[in-house]
């Protein structure tokens, strides 16, 4: 009996040994998740070494117990992960800084006819290569074909009006390309932007000649990039209007 009770306090040592050694030089490390200058909400980060995690919040801060030498990684559905090994140095400091990369992601085209070969040029409607107009931009076309119709146009102010049916057709199809590139969480959870003022942010989007070129070459990455400033823009008008 006396010899099990020896044992019993031997393994008992041993294994509060252990669990001290393995939690001594653990400390529990305050960080931030950015992207760009922007905080990141949502951000799952895991201690490879451990398999402890937690998830960073509104203001991209978060904390976790590491030691030195082991691997946190970072990871979000629009970002590109991160592995980040922690030092000396990250144990004696009092933040933690972690910068992620927005995801670059291709636009996928919105299948509209799916007869796209059916063409009036296949028909021969037209002769191959002719200039393709809108319907806007037919009219002004038709409204500045001749010279007497360049002034009577002129006079009357048709051409002008004409001119910004163009635009706004433009802006239309830059309206529609957003609203495929974004669900309502987005703006809401990320952007901040309260969902009964999502169509107007989108009308105010596309007004922006960058965004608009981001979108027409369908750089998703800038997309991203310029609608976080263009949301803070946007909040101070609201905010302003109250």
């Amino acid at each position: 009996m006396r010899i099990s009770k020896v044992i019993s306090t031997i393994v008992l040592l041993a294994f509060v040994q252990i669990v001290f050694g393995q939690t001594g030089n653990m400390k529990v490390l305050p960080g931030r998740v950015m992207e760009q200058s922007t905080p990141i909400e949502g951000v799952n980060i895991i201690n490879n070494a451990t398999q402890v995690a937690t998830v960073s919040d509104s203001d991209g801060n978060f904390s976790i117990a590491v030691r030195e030498g082991e691997v946190l990684v970072f990871s979000a559905v629009n970002l590109n992960p991160v592995k980040y090994r922690v030092t000396a140095n990250d144990l004696l400091s009092s933040l933690l800084l972690i910068k992620m990369t927005a995801k670059e992601v291709e636009l996928k085209e919105v299948v509209v006819n799916e007869n796209a070969n059916i063409t009036a040029e296949n028909l021969g409607i037209i002769p191959y290569g002719q200039k393709k107009y809108t319907p806007a931009e037919r009219k002004v076309y038709t409204a500045t074909s001749t010279s007497v119709d360049k002034l009577l146009n002129a006079i009357s102010g048709r051409t002008t009006m004409l001119k910004k049916e163009v635009k706004v057709e433009k802006k239309e199809a830059l309206f529609r390309k957003l609203e495929y590139l974004f669900d309502e969480n987005y703006y809401t959870d990320r952007l901040r932007i309260p969902v009964d003022d999502i169509k107007g942010f989108q009308l105010f989007c596309v007004e922006d000649a960058d965004f608009a070129v981001s979108l027409n070459t369908k750089n998703k990455t800038m997309s991203m990039f310029l609608i976080t400033d263009l949301a803070r823009k946007y909040l101070t008008i609201l905010e302003n209007e109250k």
